[in-house]
């Protein structure tokens, strides 16, 4: 099968691609400006879309899982990484940081309730975000969930995964001593934030060709070597969250806190085969989230575009934006 036909059977269920009709810079204080744009129809139910890594910026395909006469499509690129600046940067950059982002962009652009959109990284802030601010949500749309817990740190960074991708795990581990790889997360951040460019770009292209790899039911496990400055920047953001574990209280903090969103409707969409975040963490989020649902797709591992996982978002987000009296948008 051509590598490329899963990203192709998922655009088909998309939307047209959108240009913005607002794009700005924002100064959110601690040295920091990020980007924000607005796409689709300016009076439409307005939903904030939350990119994953920490650290991997927006594209432009995320504009395309709304119906742009419903939907208006807010996208920004967190500190640190995409067009925000200072590019890398993760000084002043932490969960409680990126929440107080959110609401600033809400509140500039005279939003007073909205819709959220988020996947893996992004579900994680997403969740945070709700139960920062309940009042602000009116949807939860969650895909490939990840609860910054350390279980799913030590199924991804400590040899879980690597079971299923054992050639993948092993270029993974070979950057890194043997006496240092009982913990390849703090062993990755020794190089990552070295001062070394060179060493911080060669180890920033081996943490992000890793999950790049695994992202996909149809991949071949190549992962392909991203640009240096993207690589850069994914790989030093999510470390600095990996190492700081999510800048949560405790572990399990997001489930210990569901209680905030009970009356916040919301969907789970979830690929089954998802080697990144495993299904556990979506089973046990809606099970203590009364009014959240889960979608399983039986076909589909983690990625935004898995075909079977872009389909149900562009279902849930039309008949959502069709009802947007309903969730008081």
């Amino acid at each position: 099968m051509d590598k490329f036909s899963g990203q192709k059977r998922a655009a088909a269920h998309l939307f047209p691609p959108i240009d913005p009709f607002d794009q700005r810079m924002m100064d959110v204080g601690d040295g920091h400006h990020i980007y924000v744009e607005q796409c689709g129809n300016p009076d439409g139910a307005p939903v904030v879309v939350l990119h994953g890594g920490p650290g991997g910026g927006c594209s432009p395909a995320m504009r395309r899982y709304f119906d742009p006469a419903l939907w208006r499509i807010v996208l920004f690129d967190q500190r640190g990484c995409g067009r925000s600046r200072p590019h890398a940067s993760v000084r002043a950059n932490t969960t409680w940081h990126l929440v107080a982002d959110i609401e600033r962009i809400r509140t500039a652009l005279g939003i007073d309730r909205w819709a959220v959109f988020g996947g893996s990284w992004g579900a994680t802030l997403g969740l945070v975000y709700a139960e920062t601010h309940p009042d602000r949500v009116a949807y939860l749309a969650l895909r490939g969930v990840f609860l910054s817990m350390q279980r799913e740190l030590d199924w991804f960074y400590g040899g879980g995964a690597g079971q299923f991708w054992p050639e993948q795990w092993a270029r993974f581990c070979a950057l890194i001593p043997e006496e240092e790889r009982g913990d390849l997360i703090a062993a990755y951040n020794r190089r990552l934030f070295s001062g070394d460019l060179m060493v911080e770009t060669r180890h920033a292209r081996a943490w992000a060709s890793w999950e790049n790899a695994l992202a996909s039911m149809e991949s071949d496990g190549g992962g392909g070597e991203s640009p240096a400055e993207y690589a850069r920047a994914f790989a030093r953001l999510e470390n600095h969250y990996f190492v700081n574990k999510g800048f949560l209280e405790e572990d399990g903090q997001i489930l210990r806190d569901l209680y905030r969103i009970a009356q916040v409707p919301g969907t789970v969409v979830q690929g089954r085969y998802d080697m990144i975040c495993p299904p556990l963490s979506a089973h046990k989020l809606v099970a203590g989230w009364p009014a959240g649902r889960l979608h399983m797709i039986k076909a589909a591992g983690h990625a935004l575009s898995e075909p079977g996982i872009s389909q149900e978002l562009v279902r849930l987000m039309s008949q959502v934006g069709e009802k947007r009296d309903r969730y008081g948008m």
